[in-house]
């Protein structure tokens, strides 16, 4: 995907399966590599959310931050879809803990949630993923982003 002109790859599973490829992958082609934490209750999920990866995602966020990657996309499976919020608290943990860029994702309802979110960028959590919420009308892209960029 990127030697075909892709800007960014979100790589989940093989993040947490296989270290020394994704450094492999990093080494080659640097902040262009995005790994997606997906995670319930604080645990990895690999395989589409099917099996569990045996190691918590503030674990694996400071496993992948010692091998070069600089952002990852960290979705609380359990919220995602849901519309109930997002986990803005394990959000800014793994933030925190691991130095990385995160982009928030899973939850997000309300141009309230977006507000929350924007308070976190001082933990190292810079953007958000919102899906359902727009599709359903529940506020639109201009009103998330005035909501994102205000003080």
């Amino acid at each position: 995907m990127i030697l075909s002109g892709a800007n960014r790859v979100v790589i989940g599973t093989l993040a947490a399966e296989s270290v020394d490829t994704l450094a492999g992958l990093v080494r080659r082609f640097g902040p262009r590599i995005v790994v997606g934490i997906d995670a319930r209750g604080g645990q990895v999920m690999t395989r589409g959310w099917e099996a569990n990866g045996q190691i918590r995602a503030v674990e694996l966020a400071k496993r992948i931050a010692k091998i070069g990657v600089e952002r990852i996309v960290y979705t609380d499976v359990a919220r995602d879809g849901m519309l109930t919020g997002p986990n803005v608290e394990q959000t800014c943990l793994i933030a925190r803990e691991s130095g990385l860029k995160v982009t928030a994702s899973g939850g997000v309802s309300s141009l309230g949630d977006i507000e929350q979110l924007s308070h976190a960028i001082e933990h190292g959590v810079d953007s958000v993923i919102v899906g359902k919420a727009l599709y359903e009308g529940r506020f639109t892209l201009k009103e998330a982003l005035q909501k994102a960029e205000s003080p």
